[in-house]
């Protein structure tokens, strides 16, 4: 019942908070790459079966298709959820993994996050607004092969739990999403050249004891504006992030240390 109260909300929300919610698509790729990102489609995890994986293709196949070339106009509102919409059976979602409450379950349309997590890294090296934004409250599983900071990620849970962001520029930009072999690769695009750079990192990175007996991870994640000379004009507060870690944090960068795989 909670559920479906916080997602009759989110149905209210769209129709009545005043938002222009980006919906039309370019026939066209706008001229100017501002970032481009990809991500593995396919990725070994502890105690998660490959055919979860597997699946995770599959339903990133169908929302990359719902949200791939849309363009967000001056005053526009890009939202994850109202692009891609409930993941059902009937639009051909099949079981994937999805992460609840720390723990690895399965359901349908499962793996999407992958898609907010590089929409909202991208979208850090822009200068579009992010103005609804979630992380997940446990770190499931161990640094290994880390190129982002802890926390540099959106989880998404139809509806309630969005991914949104404002254009509150003079520019249109445009989102392209699609899958290689072996990537997920996104792209944010405008009219016009690119005339700041961004370089996002963390701070105050730490794991906390805590009372109960276990690990709470903390950092806070920043960005660095650079103009075109390569000077920094600003350093950005972007959001604070605290999760209850489900691993050994200490014994496991120990294990990774001697393995040469690194943080």
């Amino acid at each position: 019942m909670g559920k479906k109260a916080y997602r009759l909300k989110r149905y209210a929300e769209w129709i009545l908070d005043g938002k222009a919610y980006a919906k039309k698509r370019g026939e066209e790729k706008l001229e100017h790459v501002l970032f481009k990102h990809q991500t593995p489609l396919l990725r070994q995890l502890k105690d998660v079966e490959m055919e979860l994986q597997y699946n995770k293709v599959k339903n990133l196949k169908i929302a990359a298709k719902s949200v791939n070339r849309v363009l967000i106009r001056p005053g526009e509102t890009f939202s994850y959820w109202q692009l891609i919409g409930n993941t059902t059976r009937r639009k051909g979602y099949v079981e994937g993994m999805v992460l609840h409450y720390g723990k690895v379950t399965i359901g349908i349309g499962g793996g999407l996050c992958q898609l907010s997590n590089l929409i909202y890294w991208m979208t850090l090296h822009t200068p579009l607004t992010v103005t609804e934004r979630y992380r997940h409250s446990y770190d499931v599983f161990p640094d290994s092969k880390r190129s982002q900071p802890f926390g540099s990620g959106a989880t998404c849970a139809y509806n309630y739990l969005d991914l949104q962001i404002k254009n509150e520029t003079n520019e249109t930009y445009q989102l392209v999403v699609y899958l290689t072999d072996q990537n997920l690769v996104g792209e944010w695009r405008s009219t016009t050249p690119a005339t700041r750079m961004y370089e996002v990192y963390e701070k105050e990175h730490s794991f906390t004891r805590e009372l109960w007996g276990g690990y709470v991870r903390h950092n806070t994640i920043y960005r660095k504006v650079f103009n075109l000379n390569g000077e920094q004009v600003d350093d950005e507060f972007i959001t604070e992030n605290h999760a209850i870690t489900m691993y050994e944090p200490f014994l496991t960068y120990e294990e990774e240390a001697s393995a040469g795989i690194g943080t």
